[in-house]
């Protein structure tokens, strides 16, 4: 059996770079999600924020986050994925520490904008990254360890962040959970190459071995001329509005979970971050669970939409009980958050291995742009449904349709996508 797919030297790349992607991601993560709880331990209170200004400022990091996503792509593809990530981690490190500082509401809209933009690069940026380390049939779940940065880190920081409000306040907090990303820069900087062919570390004949793989795979493809030929594809043009509506759902999730939790049942903040924590324990696992069953048949389609719409389902089931069942309505939620992870790394794997390089990095970070507009559309709306209606009824059926609408669009895909045409 190969070395890149098995034996001695397997542990060499996800040894070292799949640990070192994953808390580069969940340290994104812990400064993406953490303001949820800020805001249910007393944020919105100290702050005299009302329910639409606090959602404006849930949902502006995600306005911030669409703007960079292609530049970024374009920056870690033809020149450093390395140094993008490297000065991305100062700079939100910095902006998610000033969270917990700003005392002006104003400045706090700037700030959380800001930590959008200089986290827009992360996901575009590590994708990348991954491309250039991992084959076809590695691609899946590495992704997916790369994302199970997300629910992962949700799960702790969910917990941590409960005892950190609790011991420190919000602004504590903020500040405590700011600094980790700073440090971490140097040590991405120190521990990550952008290309095999740079890392002395790398056994040589894996790295003629893995040079080899990769270089076959971009022969496989038609060539693409530029971004503009990609992004006029039917595959990417349906993939961008599913991914909308997936993450209408999941950050609608994410954002605002805990503060419906504590609505629902007379439960304390910590009560709240262990219960938060739930559904991404079991996202976690599924996730892993599907991407080894992805990449051990090559399929990505089927991987993905089945897992939406029993989510959308969940969170149907959610409306339909309100609140006449804490504990069954929980175990819905738990459902819903891990039936909306589990298809990432398949999803992006899809993207990748349907586009040459030159345009792949490019169509993912479009893709993530119309999923963070989503995100903005979930965190805010979210937000909004739950201020204006007194619960979390009408939010719930807003989630259910978004993922039954992604589900729907994964379906009209045929079971490869459609690759662009060559360029003239």
């Amino acid at each position: 059996m190969s070395a890149i797919a098995a034996g001695p030297h397997y542990s060499s790349r996800w040894g070292r770079l799949i640990p070192i992607a994953f808390i580069t991601y969940s340290l994104a993560y812990v400064d993406r999600a953490n303001y949820s709880l800020g805001a249910a331990g007393g944020m919105a209170h100290d702050l005299n924020i009302d329910a639409a200004a606090s959602s404006l400022l849930g949902a502006l990091f995600f306005l911030g986050y669409f703007f960079f996503q292609v530049p970024a792509a374009y920056y870690a593809e033809k020149r450093s994925a390395k140094e993008l990530i490297f000065w991305s981690l100062i700079l939100w490190g910095i902006f998610a520490a000033a969270t917990g500082l700003l005392t002006d509401i104003r400045l706090l809209y700037v700030d959380r904008f800001l930590l959008g933009v200089t986290e827009s690069v992360v996901l575009p940026g590590m994708l990348i990254f991954l491309g250039h380390w991992f084959v076809k049939a590695e691609r899946s779940r590495a992704n997916t360890f790369l994302i199970l940065g997300n629910p992962i880190t949700v799960l702790w920081m969910s917990i941590v962040s409960g005892y950190l409000v609790q011991s420190f306040g919000w602004r504590g907090m903020f500040i405590i959970e700011g600094a980790p990303p700073i440090i971490w820069a140097f040590v991405w900087r120190a521990m990550v190459n952008d290309w095999p062919a740079q890392a002395e570390w790398l056994d040589p004949n894996e790295r003629v071995e893995l040079e080899r793989k990769l270089e076959d795979e971009q022969r496989q493809f038609k060539p693409v001329r530029d971004y503009a030929a990609a992004f006029r594809t039917p595959m990417v043009i349906t993939l961008a509005i599913q991914y909308f509506c997936w993450s209408v759902g999941v950050y609608g999730f994410v954002i605002w979970l805990p503060s419906m939790l504590k609505a629902a049942g007379e439960t304390s903040i910590v009560l709240v971050g262990w219960l938060s924590a739930g559904p991404y324990l079991a996202a976690a696992a599924l996730m892993i669970i599907g991407s080894y069953f992805s990449d051990a048949s090559g399929n990505r389609k089927n991987f993905v939409w089945p897992f939406l719409l029993i989510g959308a389902v969940a969170f149907y089931g959610s409306y339909l009980l309100g609140t006449s069942s804490f504990w069954l309505g929980y175990a819905l939620l738990v459902v819903a958050g891990a039936t909306m992870y589990a298809p990432y790394g398949p999803f992006f794997a899809w993207i990748a291995e349907r586009m040459p390089r030159n345009v792949a990095g490019g169509a993912i970070a479009l893709i993530n742009c119309c999923g963070a507009l989503g995100s903005f559309v979930g965190s805010y709306f979210v937000g909004w449904l739950n201020g204006v209606t007194g619960s979390s009824d009408a939010s719930y059926l807003f989630m259910a349709v978004a993922l039954l609408a992604s589900a729907l669009l994964t379906l009209t895909l045929r079971g490869h996508a459609d690759t662009p045409a060559p360029a003239r």
